[in-house]
Order: structure tokens, then C-alpha cells, then sequence
């Protein structure tokens, strides 16, 4: 240090180097010390404020903005020919419990520290005593991730002292006077990878976790409004809609992002990905991009390529693992895979591959939503066209195109810097292996606004995504002798999208967002930039005959009931055709099980202007053995006019109602607190259940494992199955416990009760 050079120290902003003089006005050299106040005391660790969740919000970046925004002393010293020296620090403290509830990571635990990127974060040195002298002191800072840390990928940062926090990079500032303690301001830059952390501050190392940070404006998941950050973030269960579009059923689902140990798990996922494993350095760098991660994620919940979580199985037993629908939740799955050296776990469907993929997502700090599309099309060839065949008893002949009737994806919120502006926001990705995407099964990310817009040469997979939603249909029949007629069907793909309503259970229908109206000037425009201009909307307003099926509203598992084929005779003549109407099982994915009802009437006549409706009576003692766990049974009419040879074809597909489970909490619901969760279910089947077992679980609630109660007899037809489940509480807050009922007859029953636990 020069002679004669002023060096001017703020606290608790910061040491100040010879630049603060430009703030404050000339100032004269003095050969002594001299001390101004600017009143107050140091910053101490307790919130200020509340922020918009309500949540106490310590000031910890006001002192960047303005000198006299922060409390402290001002100190003025001339130092003659000292040279910087280096703290001598005896023992750190991460502040872990104040800096996890500043960076709301404190559900994960306060026993480390976890922050979120372009944030700062305190840290207290404690030195030997009288080693700190102001504006002689020099302190110096590393951060370091993954296996080969480096400036160039961005995985390694050098950075010293600064007059205070820049949260557009990473810098260090002092927050204190001048003492044995020194209390630090450190910042993360909000484009820095995420993952674990070494921070060498001087001769001494920490560890920390560095997530992203949808509270930040500098972040690429930027998510401007606290309730949607609450619900996509925060949330550690939610609803997943099943079923079909007729008969949307919610399927309550424990995301549980914050369990103990899962955090360590969902990193654990991105070391195991073969980008990591082949360039540990460059696939590092790429977790500063959410595009990157959610990619990787997209392809490493499923197991097809690499070490990933899940194990699809759409048919057959599920001998070696589980059935999909046993799932209640996303820990099991995720600690099994991480207890079992990353073999995968066995096995799930589409609505797991999902769910686990938004835990992940939320755990690592991206905003995530679980979607269910409606008559989802699967275009194999992309065609953008999903054909169809049918014999002459109306019965589907399988193919590889297929219409499922739903499946569920994850959006994740973001930008998207690599594509033109407007893009931004909701991206959708796929988790659930179906199509290869450069070589890997994975999907997106891509933007809704793309697949509204029609923008297919737009990243990752949008041709796609497009069909799942906007497909056509065309149908034929394949006859006895070889040869194919089109017939004319009203099947429209991407219905009801829906997602679950932020701070509510209730379905919030998206559509709107994925599709402009069907027929509308701008749905057309959409299809122009798609290069699909063919669009086959039939309508079905023709003046020739027209076929409907009907259902009645009181349609549960174990009953017996009729569904109606309606034929309309809209001509001016007398009209003779033939009625095919049959109904089996089906699994949600569209593959056909066994029959459950076949009518086939070969001569239905119709005078002009009338309507005939034709019963089919669906009988428990056919269809009961015969249904899969999605409960789902197909319905398929077909009418061939004799006179004109015309074919037209009506799907309906059903689902059966399973029983209510009803949960009723005994006790004050209060943390650390011990319940029972009394749980019911009437037997609603002609035959007795065996087996019979409830399971619970809740974020929050069970201790991150499942509770399970056995019944030791069976339960008659219209019999109650009762247990008692005891658990305790661990937090406070609105939580969800999650319920299954299993039995021989009767199996993975899906109920839900929302608890307030106290304090």
C-alpha cells in the first residue's frame, strides 16, 4: 500500500477501498484516526419484515442501494507502507438455521447449509483475538463444483472482499465492525450451476447446496407471484388427474421434495446421468441452464438408456416390483432407487414417471406442475395423423399409433433464451419413455406457446408434443375380403388438459393454453406453420344418420347398469342398417382387455326423423374379473346404412367409480403431536374382500415412510373395512395424508384428507 493512501472502512456495509471517497465527498488527509457515526448498531440476525407469503424476511441486500440505508460506524484509517494481511480464522458458523428460513430451504433440514443462487447468504468468522485490522485484513474466496472445477465451464470462481453484495455475480462483503467476529454477506451469481458446493474462504473450506432460485428476477426461473411459487415450489403434495375426459378423477399424490435425505437423492440423479459420466466437467457447467436439467431429468426418471429411476410396464403381471397404482407418492420411489446402487424401481405408468420428475423439479428449485392430457395421441411415424382400423364387429385392430385415454407430463417454468422472444414460461417435458429424442428417451423441453402457435422446428420434441394434442384421427374399416373404407368417427384428440388449481384441490382446465378453439381462424393459422393443413373436423351435423352413446351418472365398480347406443335418423327416408355394440375392458394407455358385453343387431330400422336407443346391459359378473386397476371400459358402436353402404363409428370410454374412503383425524392436529387417522371404507362389491389393508403417508406427517394397517378377517358385501393409523406431525402448516385401500377384489383405492397442523 502506498504512503499517504486513505483507506476508508464501512460497517456493516462492507471494508471500503479508496473508491468510497467518490460517495462521500473529498475528504481531507488526516495522520490520525477518525471515527464518524451514522447512528444505529450492527445488523443482527432477526427478520424485519414479512414478505409477500408472509414469512419473516430478513433486510440482508438494502446496504447495497444507499450508505445510510444500514446501520454502523464509519472508520477512516491511514495505514504508511502496511502490506495486506490475511485473516487468521479459528472456526466458521453457516448461520444454517437463519440462512435456510432466509432462502426457504429450512423444510430440507437446518443442520447444513442450502441456499439458492443470486441470493446472499451470512456466515460468521470467528478469528483469534486482535487478528482483524480494518482495511489491512485481506480475505480471499473459491467456490468450486463437481468433479473438475473450472473458470472456463464456470464451474469454479475466484472472488475478495467487495464494498458490498453484487447479486449479479459472485462477490463477499463484511457486515460488521472491526473485531474478533467477522460477519460475512456472500452471493452466488444467479446464473451459477446448481448442485454441491466447496467454498474455500481463506485457509478454511465449507460445504453448502446451491439450488435455483424462482424468487430471483436474475434467475431463468424467475416466477413473478408468490401463491404459484407456494403451490409449484413449496408444495409437497398435490392432485394428478386421472381417468377420462367425461369423468376426471383426482388422484391425490405425495411429492414430499423436502424428506429427509431426498435432496441428496436428486442430485444423486444428475451424477448418474451419461453426460455426467462421460464429461463430469461440461455436464456440471449445463446445470446452470434449467433447458439443460430438465432434459437430463426427462431422461433419467425413466430407466431405458441409463441408470434411471423408473421401470415402465404398461401389460401384463408386475411380478419383481409393484403395480403402478400402488404408489401414493414419490420418497418411496426415489429413496428405493437410491437404496438399490441406481438399479431401477419396478414399476411405473405415465402419472409416476410425472409425478417423480415434479419432485425433482422441486426439490432442485424449478417451478413444476404435473398436466394430464385427454385422449392423448401417440404418433409413432410423425405424420401428425393417427389412423385407425376397425373390423366389421366395430372391434379395434391394435397398431402402433394409439390414443391413450390420458397421459400426464410435467411443465416446468422458465426462459428461453435460445429461442425467439415470447416464449417464455411454461415448458412442457416428458418424463415417460415413448419416442426416442437425439438418440435418448426423453422429451422437451418445449414451450406451450410453441405447440399452440404451431412452431415445430422450435426445441426439444415439438412435433411431438403437437400430435399428443392436436393429432387427427382417421378411422377404417378393414373388411372380410381384403379391402378398406374410411368411416366417419368424431374423435377428437387433447381434451380437458388439466392441472391442479393453485391453493385448491380442484382441476383447472389449460386447454386454452396447448390450443386455439377447434375450427377457429387461429387454430387454422397454428396448423398452416405446423404444415397440417388437412385437419379432418368432422362434425357430424350431416344430414345422413347420426350415432351417439349415453351413460347413466351411477356408474360404480360392483354394479350392474346399461349404456345406450342413440341412433338418429336425420333424412327423409326410411333408413335399414346394422348395429354393432360391444364394450371391454381397457387400460389407460388404449390396449383392449377382454369383452365385457356384445350386441350385434342386424336389422334396425329407422323411419324418417326418428331416433332408436339401444340398450347394452354391463353386468359385474361379466366385467368384474376382467377390469384392469384403471377401471376402465371401452364402449364401441357401429352402424353400416344398407343403402349406402356408410360406416359410422362412436367411442365412449367409461370409468367405474370405486368407493369413498373416509378419513377422520382424533386429537389436536398439532406438531410433534401424536394422532390416529380412523379410516373407512364400505365394501361395495357382491363378494367379500381378503387381504384388506390401509397405508398412509403426508409430507410432513408420517416421517417421510408409509404406515400400513392389516385387517385380519374379511369384509362382507356392504360391510365396513375400519382401521385405526396412528402418526405424528413434524411441521405445521395445511398437509395432505395421502390414503390406499388394497384387497384381492378391490385394489389401490385412492383417498385423501387435508390437515391444518398447529404449532
Amino acid at each position: 500500500m502506498k504512503k499517504g493512501c486513505w483507506v476508508i472502512q464501512l460497517s456493516p456495509l462492507s471494508l471500503y477501498d479508496i473508491n468510497i471517497r467518490r460517495q462521500l465527498g473529498s475528504l481531507k488527509h488526516h495522520e490520525e484516526e477518525k471515527v464518524a457515526t451514522l447512528g444505529g448498531s450492527r445488523h443482527t440476525h432477526h427478520p424485519s419484515e414479512p414478505d409477500k407469503g408472509g414469512r419473516n424476511k430478513p433486510d440482508l441486500t438494502a446496504g447495497r442501494h444507499c450508505l445510510l440505508h444500514r446501520a454502523g460506524r464509519l472508520f477512516i484509517s491511514c495505514f504508511t507502507g502496511v502490506m495486506a494481511q490475511s485473516l487468521d480464522i479459528e472456526r466458521l458458523d453457516l448461520e444454517c438455521q437463519f440462512n435456510n428460513t432466509d432462502h426457504r430451504t429450512d423444510l430440507n433440514g437446518v443442520d447444513r447449509l442450502i441456499v439458492r443462487r443470486g441470493q446472499p447468504f451470512t456466515i460468521s468468522l470467528y478469528l483469534r483475538s486482535g487478528s482483524f485490522q480494518p482495511g489491512v485484513s485481506s480475505l480471499s474466496f473459491v467456490a468450486e463444483t463437481g468433479p473438475q472445477p473450472s473458470e472456463q465451464y464456470g464451474t469454479r470462481a475466484s472472488f475478495g472482499l467487495s464494498p458490498d453484495v453484487d447479486t449479479s455475480r459472485w462477490s463477499a462483503a463484511v457486515t460488521s465492525p472491526p473485531g474478533d467476529m467477522v460477519a460475512l454477506q456472500i452471493c452466488s451469481a444467479p446464473n451459477a450451476p446448481i448442485g454441491r458446493y466447496t467454498l474455500t474462504v481463506g485457509q478454511s473450506k465449507i460445504e453448502f447446496i446451491l439450488l435455483f432460485n424462482p424468487w430471483c428476477p436474475a434467475d431463468d426461473v424467475f416466477l413473478d407471484d408468490e401463491k404459484s411459487l407456494e403451490e409449484y415450489v413449496l408444495s409437497q403434495d398435490g392432485i394428478i388427474f386421472r381417468g377420462s375426459h367425461q369423468f376426471p378423477q383426482p388422484t391425490p399424490w405425495n411429492f414430499g421434495q423436502f424428506e429427509s435425505g431426498i435432496l441428496d437423492i436428486c442430485l444423486r440423479i444428475l451424477d448418474s446421468n451419461p453426460k455426467y459420466l462421460r464429461n463430469p466437467g461440461k455436464d456440471c457447467s449445463g446445470r446452470r441452464n434449467p433447458i439443460y436439467v430438465s432434459r437430463v431429468l426427462s431422461a433419467m426418471v425413466n430407466c431405458n438408456d441409463d441408470k434411471g429411476v423408473l421401470l415402465g410396464k404398461w401389460s401384463g403381471g408386475y411380478d419383481g416390483g409393484v403395480s403402478p397404482f400402488l404408489w401414493r407418492g414419490s420418497v418411496e420411489i426415489l429413496r428405493n432407487w437410491d437404496s438399490q446402487a441406481c438399479q431401477p424401481v419396478r414399476f411405473g405408468q405415465c402419472w409416476v414417471f410425472a409425478a417423480v420428475a415434479c419432485s425433482v423439479s422441486r426439490a432442485l428449485g424449478m417451478p413444476c406442475r404435473v398436466v394430464t392430457n385427454f385422449l392423448s395421441a401417440h404418433d409413432t411415424n410423425s405424420n401428425l395423423t393417427i389412423e385407425r382400423y376397425i373390423d366389421e364387429n366395430g372391434e379395434l385392430v391394435q397398431s402402433r399409433d394409439m390414443i391413450w385415454n390420458f397421459h400426464c407430463w410435467i411443465e416446468n417454468w422458465m426462459t428461453r433464451p435460445d429461442l425467439k422472444a415470447d416464449f417464455n414460461g411454461w415448458q412442457v417435458s416428458d418424463p415417460t419413455p415413448q419416442e426416442k429424442s437425439e438418440g435418448v428417451y426423453c422429451c422437451g423441453p418445449i414451450p406451450v406457446k410453441a405447440i399452440k402457435e404451431g412452431e415445430l422446428t422450435f426445441k426439444y420434441d415439438a412435433p411431438f408434443v403437437f400430435a399428443e394434442v392436436n393429432a387427427d384421427v382417421v378411422t377404417f374399416m378393414k373388411k372380410k375380403d381384403g379391402s378398406t373404407s374410411k368411416v366417419t368417427t368424431a374423435t377428437v384428440v387433447g381434451q380437458k388438459i388439466s392441472t391442479k388449481k393453485v391453493g385448491s384441490d380442484a382441476r383447472e382446465d389449460i386447454t386454452h393454453l396447448y390450443k386455439y378453439p377447434e375450427g377457429s381462424d387461429e387454430e387454422r393459422e397454428a396448423f398452416t406453420k405446423a404444415n397440417h393443413q388437412n385437419k379432418l373436423l368432422q362434425q357430424l351435423q350431416n344430414a345422413g344418420l347420426h350415432l351417439a352413446i349415453k351413460v347413466t351418472s351411477d356408474m360404480k365398480k360392483g354394479c350392474d347398469f346399461d349404456v345406450f347406443a342413440v341412433v338418429t335418423n336425420n333424412t327423409q327416408s326410411e333408413k335399414m342398417c346394422r348395429l354393432v355394440f360391444g364394450s371391454c375392458a381397457e387400460s389407460y394407455n388404449g390396449t383392449l382387455g377382454e369383452n365385457c358385453g356384445f350386441k350385434d343387431l342386424l336389422n334396425v330400422g329407422l323411419s324418417p326423423g326418428a331416433e332408436r336407443r339401444i340398450p347394452l346391459r354391463l353386468n359385474y359378473s361379466k366385467y368384474g374379473s376382467h377390469l384392469t386397476e384403471d377401471n376402465l371400459i371401452r364402449l364401441a358402436a357401429l352402424v353400416v346404412d344398407y343403402s349406402t353402404k356408410e360406416a359410422i363409428l362412436a367411442v365412449r370410454h367409461i370409468v367405474l367409480e370405486n368407493p369413498e374412503i373416509k378419513v377422520r383425524i382424533l386429537g389436536e392436529p398439532k406438531e410433534n403431536r401424536k394422532l390416529a387417522a380412523e379410516i373407512t371404507l364400505q365394501n361395495p362389491l357382491p363378494e367379500p374382500l381378503e387381504n384388506c389393508c390401509f397405508s398412509i403417508e403426508g409430507a410432513n406427517l408420517t416421517g417421510g415412510h408409509v404406515l400400513s394397517e392389516r385387517l385380519s378377517s374379511t369384509v362382507g358385501p356392504g360391510e365396513d373395512a375400519k382401521v385405526k393409523i396412528y402418526f405424528t406431525p413434524s411441521h405445521s402448516g395445511l398437509r395432505k395424508l395421502v390414503v390406499d385401500f388394497d384387497s384381492n377384489k378391490l385394489c389401490h383405492v385412492k383417498g385423501y384428507r387435508n390437515v391444518i397442523i398447529g404449532k
